[in-house]
């Protein structure tokens, strides 16, 4: 095993009279709320975009005997277990090998999920054109070819088109070679999707939290998803001593909270530094009811929950909004457009308090019959959303807490087993380099995060001086409570200053009240051991035993900010996307 280095090698046919009203409101960018509802009610509730699907074919093969083929495109939703759900079917063109559909395929865009779809082309019999689409059987039609694609995957084209080659259906002999044609796919992300929320709270008359001193008040923003669950998506500073707070503007956008109708609870708290703050009070709004409220001057009363099973108490403590203002600015989807890539980067947790591998009982237990342990799982889960988004897909990986063969305690040690280089294939790559690393390496400890953040802090910012349009991702997974906490602060304020964002899993029963802290998702920023305070939150914790039986999933509570750490690093530094 090596030590840890910096290497950054790192033609239109007429339309047939089929749904012409369908067509027509899908066209000029309707939002298509089945499609929303149906990924919503699947817990895909995460920062999303709109985006409007266009599609178009070349050289598609001729079923017809005295005309050309008069073809209809279908679109499936592909699950993981591999079921499908039809969401969308175009109009029919009429006596085209080459056509242009005028209806639009309007879907939400969630960047923490990998959403796979499949496109049928079908050619509709001429006896059928004068039925609505939706009425159609498709087996009454004749298939014309097939395809499948990852939605990110067009989404990180510079030009946000694919071409995807038509085949036959999966499972179906081939009798003769004929060819299927190709299906061009268009994404345009929607006007709503780009509208930024400027918000500046006050809050009047709060009650004092604190024995001897006023409160600490600071506001979290939580948008609630399906299942009634908030996930905060912004907060406020601290101020400090202060019961009539005035904080900086929040930003918000319509891709965190779902929609301008979207209910928002805000939450006013006392911080302490302990981490365990104390609720004021709070409100439920959506942005359309903050605008009101700006609009018309007036407060609106914070409540506290009570003992009694959805009681809630009013209090004389009020939220203002001074300002409500709303722009367009440049989002997630247009920095992807004009080449920017996220690079994904792993370091896994090897102490001593894992247990055995070769026992059962063990986090690091691989199982033979292919059970993926926690470890593994949380590797493919996440690398499964960030690989589309890496053009080399070459991953830096690193093992810390544990001694190689013939060295002494390593605290970033390169999990290939290479002394030159960090980086393996794929997430593929990951996971055997992971399975080999726990047979040539003997679990120690402690357990310190310094080293492997300083590691990717390295990579970052001599990609940042080559003037490289990438963002990185680090994920690390670990089982302990860390004891460099002064040390982690430290590498974390300075690489708040960097195209870095940093995802920490907690696997197994320890207690991790101080990755929290780290997290600094309900209070301030963190500072370190010189007093320099961070200039963004780039770290976001997730227990696995919190959500591994939830509604919201580990790569959605993981993921969550990402995005929104992202742009805030943009507009920090100044960064546009350029086209390439």
């Amino acid at each position: 095993m090596g030590n840890c280095c910096s290497d950054v090698s790192s033609g239109a046919g007429a339309i047939a009279g089929v749904g012409g009203t369908a067509a027509i409101s899908s066209a000029r960018g309707t939002t298509n709320d089945a499609v929303d509802y149906y990924l919503k009610s699947r817990g895909f509730n995460g920062l999303f975009s709109h985006i409007e699907l266009s599609f178009c074919a070349s050289n598609l093969r001729d079923r017809d005997v005295l005309s050309k083929s008069d073809p209809m495109v279908v679109v499936y939703r592909k699950e993981k277990d591999e079921t499908l759900s039809e969401v969308y079917r175009s109009e029919v063109v009429l006596n085209s090998l080459a056509p242009k559909w005028i209806k639009k395929f309007t879907l939400a865009y969630h960047f923490e999920t990998v959403q796979t779809f499949l496109f049928r082309v079908y050619d509709v019999d001429t006896q059928y054109q004068n039925s609505k689409e939706e009425m159609l059987k498709l087996d009454q039609q004749q298939f014309l070819g097939e395809a499948t694609c990852v939605l990110s995957e067009i989404i990180t084209k510079s030009t946000k088109t694919i071409t995807l080659e038509l085949k036959r259906k999966e499972g179906v002999a081939a009798q003769t070679q004929h060819h299927h044609g190709k299906l061009i796919i268009h994404a345009e992300e929607s006007l709503a999707s780009k509208i930024t929320t400027e918000i500046v709270f006050r809050c009047s008359s709060l009650e004092s939290k604190d024995l001897f001193s006023k409160s600490d008040p600071f506001l979290v923003v939580s948008k609630i998803v399906e299942q009634g669950t908030p996930i905060p998506v912004s907060k406020t500073e601290v101020l400090k001593n202060n019961l009539n707070p005035i904080w900086k503007p929040l930003f918000l956008s319509v891709q965190q909270v779902g929609s301008k109708d979207s209910p928002l609870i805000i939450e006013c708290s006392d911080f302490n530094s302990n981490g365990k703050h104390s609720l004021i009070g709070k409100v439920q709004k959506s942005l359309s009811d903050l605008e009101k409220l700006h609009l018309t001057g007036q407060g609106i009363n914070l409540s506290l929950p009570t003992t009694g099973a959805g009681q809630s108490k009013v209090l004389k403590s009020q939220l203002f909004v001074d300002k409500f203002t709303e722009t367009v600015q440049h989002t997630f989807l247009e920095y992807l457009a004009s080449g920017f890539e996220l690079s994904f980067m792993v370091a896994i947790d090897f102490t001593a308090s894992n247990g055995n591998p070769r026992l059962p009982d063990s986090l690091h237990y691989i199982d033979p019959s292919g059970h993926l342990n926690a470890y593994q799982r949380a590797i493919v889960d996440v690398g499964e959303v960030l690989q589309f988004y890496d053009s080399d897909k070459r991953f830096p990986a690193w093992g810390f807490g544990a001694r190689p063969i013939d060295s002494p305690v390593s605290h970033c040690f390169n999990l290939n087993g290479s002394s030159s280089y960090s980086e393996v294939d794929g997430i593929q790559g990951i996971m055997t380099s992971y399975t080999s690393a726990l047979f040539n390496v003997s679990l120690a400890g402690p357990t310190l995060f310094g080293p492997v953040i300083n590691s990717a802090a390295m990579i970052a910012s001599q990609s940042l001086a080559q003037g490289s349009r990438r963002y990185y991702v680090l994920l690390i997974i670990t089982d302990g409570v860390i004891t460099d906490l002064q040390e982690t602060k430290d590498a974390l304020v300075s690489a708040s200053d960097l195209p870095l964002s940093i995802l920490i899993v907690g696997v197994g029963g320890a207690d991790f009240k101080e990755m929290e802290i780290l997290d600094a998702d309900r209070g301030e920023r963190l500072e370190s051991s010189s007093g320099r305070v961070a200039s963004r939150d780039i770290v976001q914790f997730v227990a696995l035993r919190d959500v591994q039986h939830g509604e919201v999933s580990v790569v959605q509570a993981l993921l969550a900010e990402l995005p929104s750490q992202f742009l805030t690093y943009m507009r920090i530094r100044n960064m546009k996307p350029v086209p390439l």
